[in-house]
């Protein structure tokens, strides 16, 4: 397994990450039995980064990936994520990045994942109606504390980053980036690479759609969100189905998945970005690791440009409610 490290100041992580929001949330029902052997795989590859939140399955995550890691704890980079407060219903709701949420939020992930200290705490998504500066320096706080000892945060714009990074170092910013989402590209990479912040590419394989699986909504459950998303919906399936069947040629000439080509493609990215694809299946897992493997030349990266440019795929990531939080 090769490493990157997280910006400047932070710490060394495998260059391929674990999202384990699926094993707790919105991508259908849980396989906790599963999801734990897929975990402890993860640890036989040499995967050490591994991100959760406290709001996947309304904690249910942190307590999964805590008790399945311990055993580990002192090989791995735990991260998890604040701030996305849900209604009861399980419905979107608030943000709050007030400093007395920051703290209360710590403590109750700190218990849930049994640990005395979180790797990396971010902010899962910016409270429009706080100061970042205030929110950061409750954070700063934590790390003072000995409860945290990386900042990061997700979804926040490139004016956001530079002001919460006068404050504390963020050794991270995460937000979704792949193939056909490459808004990152306008201006947080290069932000990024300025001040010498890692990114956390999350959704590095378009919630699954650049695996090539998914060609129709009959293979999603109807629990699974992505039936809700935009680009899975049937005004727009069919074009970007036209895009995964373009990139499956390239993977095809490769020798390769379609999965493995998009992660691939992100491995060729600035070296500071590490995806961090999610499963709950340790065949995919193991897929997603080969990825490591395969080398892009010039004229492939080129295609894959043209297929692909910024803004290719039809519908927005997220439903429109959702789009509000990104990039704030």
């Amino acid at each position: 397994m090769r490493t990157r490290q997280l910006g400047t100041a932070g710490p060394d992580v495998s260059a391929i990450g674990l999202g384990c929001m699926g094993m707790s949330a919105f991508y259908g029902s849980r396989d906790d039995a599963g999801s734990v052997a897929t975990l402890h795989r993860a640890i036989d590859l040499g995967i050490t980064l591994f991100d959760t939140a406290d709001v996947y399955g309304a904690g249910h995550n942190e307590r999964l990936v805590g008790r399945a890691l311990a055993p580990q704890r002192d090989a791995i980079v735990l991260a998890t994520k604040f701030g996305n407060v849900f209604g009861s219903d399980g419905a979107l709701g608030t943000i709050d990045g007030s400093p007395a949420y920051v703290r209360k939020a710590c403590e109750a992930s700190l218990e849930r994942l049994g640990v005395d200290a979180i790797d990396l705490y971010s902010q899962h998504r910016v409270d429009p109606g706080t100061p970042i500066e205030d929110t950061v320096g409750a954070m700063a706080e934590l790390v003072e504390a000995g409860k945290v000892r990386y900042l990061g945060l997700s979804e926040a714009s490139a004016s956001t980053l530079r002001r919460a990074h006068a404050v504390h170092p963020i050794v991270a910013l995460q937000t979704e980036y792949s193939i056909w989402s490459r808004d990152a590209e306008d201006e947080l990479l290069a932000t990024c690479e300025e001040l010498g912040v890692g990114f956390v590419a999350y959704s590095p394989l378009g919630r699954g759609f650049l695996s090539g699986r998914i060609r129709t909504l009959d293979v999603l459950t109807d629990g699974d969100h992505r039936r809700g998303f935009p680009r899975f919906s049937e005004a727009n399936l069919q074009g970007n189905l036209r895009i995964v069947d373009e990139l499956r040629e390239i993977a095809d000439a490769k020798g390769c998945t379609l999965t493995q080509l998009s992660l691939a493609w992100l491995l060729h990215r600035p070296s500071s970005v590490v995806p961090i694809p999610g499963t709950k299946r340790k065949s995919y897992l193991e897929e997603n690791v080969m990825a490591l493997e395969i080398e892009l030349d010039d004229a492939e990266l080129e295609r894959i440009d043209e297929i692909a440019p910024m803004g290719a795929a039809a519908g927005e990531r997220y439903p429109e409610p959702a789009m509000r939080r990104v990039n704030v």
